[in-house]
């Protein structure tokens, strides 16, 4: 691997006799991580059911696995939003946002949500998760992964960091942070990563964190945390980024602070920190305020109680396009932002019907009474978008592989028609 010359004086001024070790661990393949999401089922659950074999359990998050799987996306499980794939390194922040359960909690730089997805697990769907994304296209994606794995309690947007600061004075519980960043941990991963390093570009990104940083520190509230991360090496980015913040803000405390090196650990690198806020506000915020629609919901009512055998319970919102929405309890009033989802889409009504979207399946499907459960063989032709021979009373259905929902389908004359949305369908 062609490193810069630059990155590798300023890794051996820095390890001193460790540097023979790192410079030798890029000639290793980079390591591959699975985390299970355990709002679906538990790591003991999944391992029983993978169908490609499981390496050892991440030392730092106890439902993930090392794997070797050269084509994991395309497995049905990862259809059914049953893992998320993540560098393993990655995963140490985890840790640190133990206890976020029934939080305010924003993921600030979340983009492709790795960490949101994380973080929601940890939830365990109690509380109210804001994913942030600046880049609106990276949103787009962060917004599928967040529907994938099922996440009720999540608003994904696309904001910048000041007007959010402006937003949310001192209103949040927990605030990750893991900031855009040289990515010197990248360099094995993702190979287009080594001509874009420079020391220039450490320094511009350490300026563009510093500001993030201040921005977070506005949205803490008092006796709030801070978990600041990135997937570099450059202590201008890592140990002195936190040291100087923590001399601007007395207000602060670190809690803790770990470097993961690629030689000591199996893993590409990371860098994380957790701060304590020790004095300042603690601000409520007004709740969101829903767009009612009395024809809209009951339309909706009506199809929950069929299809789910229950009647509903819930805040709805309901867009003038007719899309209807499950808002999370404690969701923040949100005018004005460029949001992505809102808590769970339900799905759309015209006038008359009500048409169940893609996100109900994965986040409440696996409760539905009309749901078909098919064989791994035969969820592929649904993931593939072919119709499924079944004899089931007329109407829509949740399909389901091995117990786990993919989408839904709609029943009619024996044969479930399918309804999984074209960009999401497996191609080969």
């Amino acid at each position: 691997m062609n490193l810069p010359q630059k990155f590798i004086d300023r890794m051996q001024k820095r390890l001193g006799t460790d540097f023979p070790a790192f410079l030798a661990s890029y000639g290793k393949p980079p390591e591959k991580g699975l985390r299970v999401n355990t709002l679906k089922l538990s790591a003991e659950e999944f391992a029983a059911r993978a169908s490609f074999p499981l390496g050892e359990s991440v030392p730092w998050e106890k439902n993930a696995f090392y794997i070797r799987e050269e084509k994991p996306g395309a497995d049905v499980d990862h259809f059914a939003g049953l893992y998320y794939l993540q560098e393993p390194s990655a995963m140490a922040v985890g840790e640190l946002a133990a206890g976020c359960a029934k939080a305010r909690v924003l993921d600030l730089c979340a983009a492709p949500g790795g960490k949101t997805t994380q973080l929601a697990a940890q939830m365990s769907g109690d509380g109210v998760l804001l994913s942030n994304e600046i880049n609106y296209a990276r949103a787009k994606v962060l917004a599928q992964n967040v529907e994938r794995m099922g996440i009720p309690n999540c608003a994904v947007m696309s904001a910048r960091p000041e007007s959010l600061a402006a937003r949310f004075p001192a209103y949040f519980d927990l605030i990750l942070v893991d900031a855009p960043c040289s990515g010197e941990g990248m360099f094995k991963k993702e190979e287009n990563a080594i001509p874009e390093w420079s020391e220039e570009n450490v320094a511009r990104c350490a300026a563009r964190q510093r500001e993030i940083l201040e921005h977070a520190a506005a949205m803490l509230a008092c006796g709030g945390r801070l978990i600041y991360s990135t997937c570099t090496f450059a202590e201008e980015e890592d140990e002195w980024q936190i040291a100087g913040f923590l001399a601007w803000h007395p207000e602060f405390s670190l809690l803790e602070e770990k470097k993961l090196y690629p030689h000591l650990v199996r893993g590409e690198g990371h860098y994380c920190a957790l701060l304590e806020r020790k004095s300042g506000g603690t601000l409520s915020k007004k709740p969101f305020s829903a767009i009612r629609n009395a024809r809209a919901e009951h339309a909706f009512s009506a199809f929950w109680a069929e299809c789910f055998g229950a009647p509903f319970a819930g805040t709805l919102h309901t867009l003038g396009d007719g899309r209807m929405f499950l808002v999370p309890a404690g969701m923040p009033e949100l005018e004005g932002v460029s949001l992505l989802r809102l808590g769970v889409e339900l799905g759309e009504w015209d006038g008359k019907f009500f048409k169940p979207a893609h996100a109900l399946a994965m986040a409440y499907g696996k409760g539905a009474k009309r749901k078909v459960s098919f064989s791994r063989a035969a969820a592929e032709k649904y993931l593939r978008g072919e119709t499924i021979e079944a004899v089931l009373p007329e109407g829509w259905c949740v399909v389901c592989a091995e117990g786990f929902p993919l989408g839904w389908g709609k029943c009619v004359r024996g044969v479930i028609k399918n309804h999984l949305p074209k960009g999401l369908r497996k191609i080969n």
